[in-house]
């Protein structure tokens, strides 16, 4: 029977594509404190002017245009192989998607840029249509029409799927992360700080079910002295390195 690994991803597997982080010493947080209102749920409801420095900024980050780095591929391959059982993501930069990893696998912890929601009627927007259009729109609200009303549209005010300060995690997200984590016969923390809950939780999840903790980071965590496996190297070469083993591994038992 094929090994089941569960991976949970923070901003380090993204910095290797180009990404810069949010918490880091060098993170756009630490050094622009102010920004973290872009993704503050209050502001964004009930201000216009916030909301339309939300979508412009989201727009401009490196986040919206980023593409996918040889880290990202790595578990794509590690799926196709058929040893990927979670991939739970601290990340909304929606770039294992992009590189090709499944809905399957891919748990969004704190949500996606890649999709948008009305947060009115519920309609579904693809957030790349609503970034094209934002020059004609830059406060983009809901154009669906409801028939209860005479087909009036509905207005309401759009918001891309990224969990907000203030926001519950996505509904289910974190049940079925656990559920996973203690259940593989492996479980990798991939570039996370781990200081971030209820994410971090995970790692003493797993080890507490007994499954083998890999820690893959390039500075130190809370949770070190639990890992089976720490692996300092720089991701991009890393991650690679160790889905290969991995893979030849299991091919070969």
């Amino acid at each position: 029977m094929a090994k089941k690994i569960a991976v949970l991803t923070g901003a380090g597997i993204s910095t290797s594509a180009g990404i810069p982080d949010f918490r880091g010493p060098h993170g756009v947080w630490t050094k622009h404190p102010d920004q973290m209102n872009v993704y503050d749920i209050d502001s964004f409801l009930s201000d216009k002017e916030s909301r339309e420095y939300s979508w412009r900024w989201q727009k401009e980050s490196p986040v919206w245009g980023a593409q996918p780095g040889i880290a990202h591929k790595a578990l794509a391959k590690l799926e196709q192989a058929g040893l990927l059982t979670l991939l739970a993501t601290q990340n909304f930069d929606a770039l294992h998607e992009k590189a090709g990893n499944s809905d399957d696998v891919i748990v969004n912890l704190h949500g996606s840029i890649g999709t948008s929601h009305c947060m009115k009627c519920g309609a579904e927007y693809d957030t790349a249509d609503i970034m094209n259009n934002l020059d004609n729109e830059p406060d983009p609200h809901c154009h669906r029409k409801l028939p209860y009303k005479g087909n009036m549209p509905c207005n309401g005010i759009i918001k891309t799927d990224v969990v907000y300060f203030g926001q519950a995690l996505p509904d289910g997200a974190m049940e079925k992360s656990m559920r996973m984590a203690s259940s593989a016969d492996e479980f990798w923390a991939i570039g996370s700080t781990l200081e971030v809950y209820p994410a971090a939780s995970l790692v003493p999840v797993a080890a507490q079910a007994g499954v083998p903790v890999t820690i893959m980071n390039m500075g130190h965590t809370q949770y070190d002295s639990i890992a089976s496996r720490l692996i300092h190297d720089p991701i991009q070469n890393a991650l690679p390195k160790l889905v290969d083993e991995t893979i030849a591994a299991e091919t070969a038992a």
